[in-house]
């Protein structure tokens, strides 16, 4: 039992590393490309907001995957952490000048914000379960972003001011800045976000979901999942892990959205929409529900995809929709994934085969 319980550790180990391993990889060979002079200002320009997506899609299969509950409000979360860590870092502009550490701090705010509004959220409507979940979280995002459109938000010498009228009723004073335009959104954003601590954010978040799925409280939580009668027969608290899991995934998401939200010089809450919330689920289904590696794949190929397919302009939305049909066919084949299963054996066989033979010929 001891020997089955190390080997299982063992093979979650090595599975756990190969995933911080590719995020590794893949930001040693952006910057070798840059490095180069081979990377197009265009893709460039999509680094942070892949990082970004990859935290939205690693948060939202910790919901949808190993908490087993629909959830469709994602992008309000991204955007509650989208806006307040535009506000922090604005605000913190002349106290704090370092950008890397105003970065920093708007990513912690961003995400603490957004876990205060999942547990408002989470309370009553982790209480329901299928469809009525996933409708109460499609009017959160949408309520959000209905409020964040009046909102006007500056900061002048009495401190933050915030209306929800107009822009003159802040009453700024001489030298007063405003932040937030209701409508026209939060303006001449100082951009502080980079691909490296897109990376960082990545592997944070990595490390704070795989742990948790490993941990005594992710399998409650995927007990939870599995058969909520069985779980609380056993004494398992039910509503505790479900917003446990919750909360943590709304703070990602609100992390995602202060990275996003400082890479640009003008952030509008139209961008954090039902469509967003779709995308980041689109990342999820086609990497694998309950696959973290899977939905890194996931978000950086469809981020990357349309892009790619600009020289097709006319045909590039259809081109991209018979892909997504493609795949979505071919990973719920099972005689393809049979198949693919078959052969990686064989290599396998083949490889240790071979393996065996190279000793046998040194001794």
């Amino acid at each position: 039992m001891q020997m089955k319980l190390k080997l299982t550790g063992t093979k979650r180990t090595r599975s756990n590393a190969i995933t911080y391993g590719i995020v590794v990889l893949a930001f040693l060979l952006v910057q070798i490309v840059d490095g180069t002079g081979n990377l197009t200002s265009s893709l460039r320009g999509q680094l942070v907001p892949i990082c970004a997506y990859i935290v939205m899609a690693i948060s939202l299969n910790l919901t949808v995957g190993i908490l087993g509950e629909l959830s469709l409000g994602h992008a309000g979360f991204m955007s509650l952490g989208a806006f307040s860590g535009v506000i922090v870092s604005v605000s913190l502009q002349e106290s704090i000048v370092s950008d890397p550490v105003r970065l920093l701090v708007s990513l912690v705010i961003g995400a603490v914000i957004a876990g205060l509004f999942g547990i408002v959220v989470g309370v009553p409507a982790l209480r329901l379960r299928g469809d009525y979940l996933a409708i109460v979280t499609l009017a959160f995002g949408e309520i959000i972003k209905n409020v964040i459109n009046t909102l006007h938000v500056g900061i002048g010498r009495n401190g933050l001011r915030i209306s929800m009228t107009d822009q003159a009723s802040l009453n700024l004073g001489e030298g007063g800045t405003v932040i937030i335009q209701g409508p026209i959104g939060a303006v001449g954003i100082n951009k502080t976000s980079t691909f490296t601590a897109g990376i960082i954010l990545i592997l944070v978040t990595l490390f704070i979901v795989l742990n948790l799925v490993h941990s005594r409280s992710g399998r409650a939580i995927m007990a939870v999942r599995d058969n909520r009668i069985a779980a609380e027969s056993v004494g398992i608290s039910v509503t505790r892990y479900k917003l446990t899991a919750f909360i943590i995934s709304a703070a990602l998401a609100g992390a995602a959205g202060a990275l996003y939200a400082l890479n640009y010089s003008t952030v509008v809450a139209r961008k954090f929409d039902f469509n967003t919330s779709i995308l980041v689920l689109v990342f999820v289904v086609l990497g694998g529900i309950g696959n973290i590696r899977g939905s890194i794949i996931a978000a950086t190929v469809l981020t990357v995809l349309p892009e790619m397919l600009r020289a097709f302009n006319d045909y590039r939305m259809l081109a991209y929709a018979i892909i997504l049909i493609i795949v979505m066919l071919t990973s719920n084949n099972d005689q393809l994934k049979q198949l693919i299963q078959r052969a990686t054996s064989i290599f396998r066989r083949n490889k240790d085969s071979r393996r065996k033979g190279e000793e046998s010929t040194h001794a």
